[in-house]
C-alpha cells in the first residue's frame, strides 16, 4: 500500500513510524511532516485539498490519514471522496463535533449524553447571568477550534466573566471565541477514551490519560499535552462498559440519524465523578501526546485497520499485553513563546522505546528543536513502572539546549 499521512506533528511521526514496520506499506508520504517524517518517507509541500487528491490519484495512494483537527473541519475528507478516493477521518458535517463545541454541547443534550451543565451563547448578559448560577468555579470554553488552548478554567464568578468577554471580544481567541460555552466545572479525574468508527461499527483502543498542565503535580498553564500513559487502570472493566453503551454506542446512533455517518476516530474526553462518567468534549482525531502511547500497542497491520474503516468494513483489532508511557521533551519557553532552534543530540536508544518527532528541522543529517512540543520519548513494558522507566530512561539519552520535560507522567495510577 502507498500511504499518504496529513500533518506534522509527533501524532503524525508516530503513525508513520508504524505502517513503517508493515510489509504491507510500500511508500509513505507526509504533507507536510516534519524535519524527521523525511526519514520515514517523503515529504510533500501542497496545502490545497484538491490538488492533494489529484497527488494522491498519481501516485497511486491507496487510503490518506488526516492526523490534525484542522484539515478535518474544513472538508477534506469531502474532497477526497468526490474523487472517489480511501480517507480515514470524519467529513466536514461530522467533524462538527470536535469544531464547534456548541454544536458538540446541544447534540450530547440531544441524545441524552451525560455531560456538564452549560449555556452556549454570543450574548454577554445572557452568559453573566448564567455564571452567576454556577458554583465558584467555572469552565468557559471558546466554540471554534484552538489548537487545544480554548478552554479556561476560572476560579470565581468575575474571572469567568472577564473570560467570556475576552472571547466575545476576539481578543483572545479571535473568531473561534465569538459564541462560547459557559459550563459547571466537574472535579475528578480524566481519562482519554478511543474508538475507530467506520460509520456505524466502532473498536475501542485502550483508554489513555492525558496530562496537560506543563509542570509536576499538574502546575502551570494548559498546553497540548506534557505526556500520557496507556492503558490506564483507573478505566475499570465496568467504567469501559457505561462509556461504550451510554457515550459511543449513541453517539454513532445519533450521527448516523442525523445524516453525519462518524468514520475515523472518535476521542472522547471524559471526567470521572464519582464512578460516573461525564462527556467534557469531543474529538475527532488521535489525540497528541495520547497516539504516541497507543501506537505500540496496537498488534497487527494498522493501515489495514484504518482502510477497512474508511471503507465501511471494520473488523477487529488485537492489542499488545503490555503499557506504554509517553514522555513530551518541550522547548525551553513553551508554551509561552517561541525557542531559537537548537541541535539535538541523542545517545543510543534503550531496548523498548522509541523516539516520536514533532517539532523539528533537518539540516543535512543532524535534527533541530523547532520551539513547541519538539519529541516525545515512549517506553514500553509488562507494566506501567517499566514502561514509565523506559521513558524516563530515554529522556536522559536526549540534549539540546533549553530542554524541559514533565518528571511524573503516569504519577495518578504510581502514588
Amino acid at each position: 500500500m502507498n500511504i499518504l499521512i496529513i500533518g506534522s506533528g509527533g501524532r503524525e511521526y508516530s503513525i508513520g513510524q508504524k505502517l513503517k514496520s508493515e510489509n504491507k506499506v510500500n511508500k509513505i508520504y507526509f504533507s507536510p511532516g516534519n524535519g524527521a517524517t523525511a526519514r520515514l518517507g517523503e515529504n510533500i509541500d501542497i496545502c490545497d485539498f484538491d490538488k492533494l487528491a489529484n497527488f494522491a490519484i498519481q501516485n497511486t495512494i491507496d487510503l490518506t490519514i488526516v492526523g490534525p483537527e484542522a484539515p478535518l473541519s474544513a472538508g477534506i475528507v469531502d474532497i477526497f471522496k468526490k474523487y472517489n478516493l480511501a480517507i480515514f477521518g470524519p467529513t466536514k458535517a461530522a467533524a462538527r463535533l470536535e469544531s464547534s463545541k456548541a454544536y458538540m454541547k446541544d447534540f450530547l443534550a440531544k441524545n441524552n449524553i451525560l455531560t456538564a451543565k452549560y449555556i452556549n451563547s454570543d450574548n454577554y448578559e445572557e452568559i453573566s447571568d448564567f455564571i452567576d448560577t454556577m458554583s465558584e468555579r467555572v469552565v468557559v470554553k471558546a466554540d471554534g477550534l484552538c489548537a487545544g488552548k480554548g478552554v479556561i478554567i476560572a476560579n470565581n464568578h468575575k474571572e469567568a466573566k472577564k473570560a467570556a468577554q475576552d472571547m466575545l471580544s476576539g481578543s483572545s481567541f479571535g473568531d473561534a471565541g465569538k459564541r462560547v460555552v459557559v459550563e459547571e466545572y466537574l472535579d475528578g479525574f480524566e481519562l482519554s477514551f478511543f474508538a475507530i468508527c467506520d460509520g456505524e461499527n466502532y473498536v475501542l483502543l485502550p483508554v489513555a490519560q492525558d496530562h496537560k498542565r506543563l509542570l509536576d503535580n499538574d502546575e502551570g498553564p494548559n498546553t497540548g499535552g506534557m505526556g500520557a500513559y496507556a492503558p490506564s487502570p483507573l478505566a475499570t472493566k465496568e467504567l469501559i462498559k457505561q462509556v461504550e453503551d451510554d457515550v459511543i454506542k449513541p453517539t454513532l446512533k445519533g450521527m448516523k440519524q442525523d445524516g453525519n455517518e462518524f468514520c475515523g476516530v472518535l476521542f472522547v474526553g471524559i471526567m470521572v465523578v464519582n464512578n460516573t462518567p461525564y462527556v467534557l468534549e469531543f474529538n475527532v482525531r488521535f489525540g497528541d501526546p495520547e497516539c504516541e502511547a497507543i501506537m505500540p500497542l496496537i498488534d497487527g497491520n494498522l493501515s489495514e485497520i484504518l482502510y477497512n474503516a474508511s471503507i465501511g468494513k471494520l473488523e477487529d483489532i488485537k492489542l499488545e499485553d503490555k503499557f506504554a508511557v509517553a514522555v513530551v521533551i518541550s522547548s525551553k519557553n513553551y508554551p509561552y513563546s517561541s525557542s531559537k532552534p537548537e541541535l539535538i543530540h541523542i545517545e543510543t536508544i534503550p531496548h523498548n522505546s522509541h523516539i516520536a518527532y514533532a517539532g523539528v528541522s533537518a539540516i543535512s543529517s543532524d535534527l533541530y528543536a523547532d520551539g513547541g512540543r519538539v519529541l516525545v520519548c515512549v517506553g514500553v513494558g509488562d507494566t506501567i513502572n517499566k514502561a514509565r522507566d523506559k521513558a524516563y530512561e530515554l529522556c536522559k539519552k536526549v540534549k539540546f539546549k533549553g530542554m524541559h520535560y514533565r518528571k511524573d507522567i503516569a504519577y495518578q495510577v504510581l502514588k
